[in-house]
């Protein structure tokens, strides 16, 4: 099966509904989509819903975790929605759910000035 993915933008929060096979050769479709909709309007939030998706293998829990990579750098807070029990074994197994879902950390001025 392929990817669909489908955008519903709520002000600040980007809904992006996966559906399929994140695999291997679908991951970067993902990525791309991601990535499109940080360069956007301004996004405080991304939800990444994943009612539909049917598999999920490395390649695709890589891309997550390069997807949290982009939306921390750019202080969007990443959110993973209705995980089905596939995907939400992989993310038990790997440890990484709290990582991913963690919000962006904001960089404070020091004192001198100096970040």
């Amino acid at each position: 099966m392929n990817l669909t993915l489908i955008t519903h933008i709520a002000g600040t929060a980007l809904t992006l509904r996966v559906g399929g096979d994140l695999d291997y050769q679908s991951t970067g479709e993902l990525i791309a989509a991601v990535s499109e909709a940080l360069a956007g309007p301004a996004v405080t939030d991304l939800h990444l819903d994943f009612t539909e998706l049917t598999f999920c293998d490395s390649a695709g829990l890589s891309g997550l975790l390069l997807i949290h990579r982009r939306t921390s750098t750019a202080g969007v807070h990443l959110h993973l929605d209705n995980r089905p029990p596939q995907l939400q074994r992989i993310l038990d197994i790997t440890g990484v759910l709290e990582h991913l879902t963690s919000r962006p950390a904001r960089e404070e001025p020091s004192e001198s000035g100096i970040v």
